[in-house]
């Protein structure tokens, strides 16, 4: 069976595969019994069927079988083929965990860390993506270095942050690419160097992550680079990141090369809508003046009247105070 669904010595036929491991599984055999399972949950050699991936993962795992243990919790986490259970999950990933099973001990940390089936415990978490960590799983070395970073369950400690974020990048981890771009732009755990963060923010960006295709915009916006920011922040705006959405609202109202007021008012909006109050003190500028819509001054005042008292929170006026100077009107 295993040979057929690798496809080594013979060639890959994933049927072939489910008749031998079925024989197998129906002998009582608890790696055939897993594999099974997997070729049912993935839709391998059999139509998909998540129910039949449970009933096998389970004759495995109660054989004492890791890896299936960690499947079945998994199911039982995501609700596929049984019902949605937490702390089921937490019992069988606990008995893989238990066993060295590594997914099994990142998923437990995952657990821990949301406080699903368990009481939420950031130290506990840090001890199970600690020893998942150890055996290479990326997941564990990612989550523990924000957990050092941020000092969460562990003392602060940029350095070791930046030592699990190396080791996750390594593996293609994506957002440990991010978060080395954050290291390397604040120079936490290692020097500060702009043009690091932009190699790191740029890996991350380009496989979608949102937050490094936001800070790359930011990062070229103080290189006075706006075609390169512009660029980035469109990419990230699109996935809804509110700091993307303002800050290419600001663009396309104030840089005169790319200046187009409707887009403007579209992004301001967006923002706006996340709760961005620079971009609902704009939106209201946008309705008074007319700026990429029809002029409305009732609603200019609603805008203004809710957002009056967060205006004095320390940035902002700043901010808005760069956009009277480069916006019409004023």
């Amino acid at each position: 069976g295993i040979y057929y669904k690798n496809g080594q010595g013979v060639e890959q036929d994933y049927q072939k595969a489910v008749e031998w491991y079925t024989k197998a599984a129906e002998q009582g055999n608890a790696r055939a019994q897993n594999s099974l399972g997997v070729c049912y949950e993935n839709g391998q050699g059999v139509e998909r069927d998540y129910h039949k991936a449970v009933e096998w993962y389970t004759k495995a795992a109660e054989q004492g079988n890791a890896t299936a243990q960690n499947n079945l919790g998994v199911c039982c986490y995501n609700g596929q083929g049984v019902e949605q259970d937490y702390q089921k999950a937490v019992e069988w990933c606990t008995k893989a965990a238990e066993q060295g099973n590594a997914r099994a001990q990142n998923n437990l940390g995952v657990c821990y860390e949301n406080g699903q089936g368990v009481e939420q415990d950031y130290q506990k978490a840090v001890e199970w993506y600690t020893k998942a960590a150890e055996q290479g799983n990326a997941n564990a070395q990612n989550r523990l270095g924000i957990y050092y970073y941020k000092g969460q369950g562990v003392s602060q400690n940029f350095q070791t942050a930046y030592f699990w974020y190396r080791k996750a990048a390594d593996q293609g981890n994506i957002d440990a690419k991010f978060w080395l771009g954050v290291c390397c732009e604040q120079g936490h755990g290692t020097n500060k160097d702009i043009s690091n963060a932009i190699y790191w923010y740029s890996q991350a960006a380009e496989n979608g992550n949102a937050n490094a295709q936001n800070n790359l915009g930011r990062c070229y916006c103080n290189r006075d680079d706006i075609r390169a920011a512009k660029e980035w922040y469109e990419k990230a705006a699109e996935q809804g990141n509110v700091e993307s959405q303002r800050m290419l609202a600001i663009i396309r109202s104030t840089v005169k090369k790319y200046r187009d007021y409707q887009a403007a008012f579209k992004w301001f909006s967006k923002a706006a809508e996340q709760g961005d109050v620079i971009s609902q003190w704009a939106l209201a500028f946008c309705y008074e003046k007319g700026l990429g819509t029809v002029s409305d001054y009732k609603k200019a005042q609603e805008i203004s009247q809710r957002i009056f008292f967060p205006l004095t929170e320390s940035k902002i006026p700043e901010t808005i105070d760069f956009l009277r100077k480069n916006m019409p009107y004023w």
